[in-house]
Order: C-alpha cells, then sequence, then structure tokens
C-alpha cells in the first residue's frame, strides 16, 4: 500500500505543534522540519509525538518544502503547519485517496477553514481558501524562485479533496500585526531580488486593488465589521509592502532586470465543481 507522511514546517511552535501532530497520528510516518532559529521546546516536543525531526537552516518557505520532500521516505507527504489541524473527516478523505493510486494525479488541493480572533473567517480571501498540501513525493516540487506565496509544480494532474483542514490563524491583533510586517518585508525582498519597480500611482492604486478584492470581489462584506477591517489592515500592508521596496531599491540600486510593473498576486486556482473560483491567492503566507 502506499504510504504517507505528516510533514510540518516549524518555527518556535510548542504552543501548537502537540495538536497538530495529534491530528496527524493516523499517518505513516511524522516528521518535523525545523528553523534552526528555533529557541523554544518544538523540537523535544515533536520527539515526544513520535515525529522525526530535522533542524535546518530557513531560507525561504519553498526550500524548506522542498527539503522535507526529500527527508519523508513516503510515496506521498500532507504537508500541516504547526497551526492547522487535520479533521478526521479529512484524514480519512486523504488516506482514501492516497490508497486509490490513481496514476494521472500527483497532488490534491484541501480546502482551509480558516479561524482567525476565534471567528471562522468564511470570505475576505481567507475562504474558499483552497491548499495544495497532498503531494506525491516524486512529482512535485516547489519553485525556489519565491520566498513567500509559494508554488508547486506537479509533474501530473492535481484533485480535490471536500473535507477541511482547520486552521487556526490569528489568535490576537498583535500577532497579525506582528506577521504581517514580516510578511510584507519578505514579499519585498522577493519583488527586489526579480527586478520590479514601482510606477509613482502603485503607493495608492496597489493598496486600494488589495481592499476592493478583499471587500468586494471576495465579498469581506459578508464578514461584517471583521470584513471591513481585515480589508483594511491587507490594503495598509499592501502599502507597507510597496514603501519596503523603494527602500531597498535606494539602499541597493541597480539590477540586471528591471520591470516597471506593478507586482501580479497569484491567482487563486479553479476550485471543484459547484465551488467558488473567486478567493485568496494559493499557498498565501499572508492568510
Amino acid at each position: 500500500m502506499p504510504t504517507l507522511c505528516g510533514a510540518i514546517i516549524a518555527r518556535d511552535a510548542e504552543r501548537t505543534i502537540g495538536r497538530c501532530l495529534d491530528s496527524l497520528a493516523w499517518a505513516d510516518s511524522l516528521l518535523v522540519v525545523v528553523d534552526d532559529r528555533t529557541v523554544d521546546a518544538t523540537a523535544e516536543l515533536a520527539v515526544r509525538h513520535g515525529a522525526r525531526v530535522e533542524v535546518r537552516p530557513f531560507q525561504d518557505f519553498a526550500r524548506q518544502r522542498n527539503a522535507a520532500l526529500e527527508l519523508a521516505a513516503s510515496d506521498w507527504v500532507l504537508f500541516v503547519d504547526d497551526d492547522e489541524v487535520v479533521t478526521p473527516e479529512l484524514a480519512e478523505e486523504a488516506r482514501r485517496a492516497v490508497d486509490a493510486g490513481e496514476p494521472d494525479i500527483a497532488g490534491y488541493w484541501v480546502p482551509r477553514r480558516n479561524i482567525l480572533f476565534g471567528r471562522w473567517v468564511r470570505h475576505t480571501g481567507w475562504g474558499p481558501d483552497y491548499q495544495l498540501r497532498l503531494l506525491r513525493s516524486r512529482d512535485a516540487r516547489y519553485r525556489e524562485d519565491r520566498t513567500v506565496h509559494e508554488l508547486v509544480d506537479l509533474h501530473g494532474k492535481a484533485g480535490y479533496l471536500s473535507s477541511p483542514l482547520v486552521h487556526y490563524n490569528y489568535a490576537t491583533l498583535k500577532e497579525f500585526l506582528h506577521r504581517q510586517r514580516r510578511y510584507a518585508r519578505m514579499e519585498a525582498a522577493d519583488m527586489r531580488r526579480r527586478g520590479l519597480r514601482i510606477k509613482p500611482w502603485s503607493y495608492l492604486l496597489q493598496p486600494w486593488r488589495q481592499f476592493w478584492r478583499r471587500f468586494i470581489t471576495w465579498e469581506g462584506y459578508r464578514d461584517g465589521v471583521l470584513g471591513l477591517v481585515l480589508s483594511s489592515l491587507m490594503a495598509y500592508y499592501e502599502l507597507v509592502t510597496y514603501l519596503e521596496l523603494r527602500r531597498l531599491w535606494r539602499s541597493q540600486p541597480g539590477s540586471p532586470v528591471e520591470q516597471r510593473i506593478p507586482r501580479a498576486d497569484a491567482e487563486m486556482p479553479p476550485g471543484p465543481a459547484g465551488a467558488s473560483k473567486s478567493g485568496p491567492p494559493a499557498q498565501d503566507h499572508r492568510a
């Protein structure tokens, strides 16, 4: 029978790693790739839960996931973040999909249910939220030219699962703001590496575009006041990203390739039949 490994990329995750690993107890093996900057008991807790632990320097999310694909030594890998939980329904469905062994399927999109500040956010770019997480090891590799919004190249087709992965995303506003600042810096650095130049009106139009997409296109208004607040904050951090990009260009002038175009967000992949095709960028760590 095909084997399946539950894999987690973690840093300072002692508060959440136990719950996550418990939800993966059904997998044939467990692997935790720990960022070498970790200072808490993440690795020790993972070992207690029966996981294999590998400590690696962190370059970006894509390289960490590619390392996990190589280290897993299993036919399939299910990637789960430390603040996510695999529901029993998803565990059963993933096992059935792997055991079915459809030769033309190299991966599966998994719907993710995002919990922000204790509330399930169904719109605003946090839902529907399909993530390409169940991968046939030999047929998948993450693109290493992106530090955030990582993308997977599959040698085959992708299917869809229907049972959710629950993401306990942000518990407090402080956590949300801290993480968005970090993502803005990472995104700006990625844009700088790609030689992306800013047009003067980008400082206004890109934040407005972000707000419009989240609140109108992705129906954030249906999430009420929370949808309005989240749309506004994400628009603000779009501005922060462009200001950081400007700072990087001024401190590091010159590039072999300079593109005077605004950043193009990754598009949400088509959902299964009957599902909405509007939604947040796939594999978006800001979400």
